[in-house]
């Protein structure tokens, strides 16, 4: 199955609201692209459109946590972590309020939007904030486990979620625990770290790698912060080289965690595969995707480059 993870997003709101009369949704005017709109239909009096708000939206999120109510502010991923980062840091991390961040269209996988709307260095940003928890789900059936995780823990978390529709790998008994990765293929010679929509693409790649006689391990990473320590260090002491696969910046995100940890406890060769510091372009999401070598062909050869 194709699905995109912010329709899974949207999905899980509904059933959460369903258990749960604390759950309350804010949006930004992007009712229709988020799926928060399929909350509103079906609880018109706790859903909120603030408007194209987004400063004022988190700043009445985080009202809202205080008073009790647990509430899932959403817009795209560019607005939630760029334009209204200060009432994220001042007024939702500092105090540690209970305020859930639905941040869809993420990465260059907006497409022909293009770069002002691709956000590519959201998690970075957040991963910088204190008690901040950042996920990003690699399918549909993670990405509505992810959000009732969410929902359970206590403080803020920031979830990443996709436009484009990637193929569910996740089967009906997967259990999402925050902070925790998962091996999704057992290999030998090279860890493959990815999350998002790249943990689909690093699958692909791995099977390319075994054509040429390359055994990959590929673990899928959804927690970016907290991330999963032992795991990462068990590929790099069992295995010893590691490539990391994101659709955002090569800066900040989840090949920096991966390789402060690794610098600090196990040093090993770490090669990251990203956004190389540049802005997005409009475009479609395969064209994007070769342009920007984020395709399991680039993937082969930093392998190959990193096993030379």
């Amino acid at each position: 199955m194709n699905s995109a993870t912010r329709v899974a997003y949207g999905q899980a709101l509904v059933e959460l609201a369903e258990k749960n009369p604390d759950v309350v949704v804010l949006d930004a005017d992007l009712g229709a692209a988020t799926n928060t709109n399929k909350f509103g239909a079906a609880f018109p009096e706790r859903y909120f459109d603030m408007g194209i708000s987004e400063a004022d939206m988190m700043a009445t999120a985080a009202g809202l946590a205080a008073s009790g109510k647990i509430p899932f502010a959403s817009t795209f991923a560019v607005f939630a972590a760029g334009r209204a980062f200060d009432q994220v840091r001042n007024s939702i991390a500092y105090p540690k309020l209970n305020v859930k961040i639905g941040a869809t269209h993420a990465g260059i996988s907006v497409g022909a939007d293009g770069g002002s709307h691709q956000a590519i260095e959201d998690m970075a940003l957040m991963r910088a904030l204190p008690n901040m928890t950042v996920i990003c789900p690699s399918d549909d059936a993670e990405a509505r486990a992810a959000t009732f995780a969410a929902a359970e823990m206590e403080g803020p978390v920031y979830l990443r979620f996709s436009r484009y529709a990637t193929n569910t790998f996740h089967g009906d008994d997967y259990t999402f625990k925050i902070g925790k990765g998962e091996i999704v293929r057992e290999g030998t010679d090279v860890a493959l770290i990815a999350c998002g929509l790249m943990v689909n693409i690093a699958l692909e790649a791995a099977e390319q790698l075994a054509g040429y006689g390359v055994s990959a391990r590929v673990v899928n990473m959804p927690t970016i912060k907290p991330l999963d320590n032992d795991l990462v260090l068990d590929c790099a002491r069992t295995i010893g080289k590691i490539v990391t696969c994101e659709e955002h910046s090569v800066i900040g995100g989840l090949g920096s965690a991966v390789c402060e940890l690794t610098s600090r406890m196990c040093p090993v060769p770490v090669s990251r595969l990203g956004v190389n510091d540049v802005f997005g372009k409009s475009g479609d999401v395969p064209g994007l995707f070769e342009e920007y070598g984020l395709t399991a062909a680039h993937i082969v050869k930093k392998v190959n480059s990193l096993l030379a």
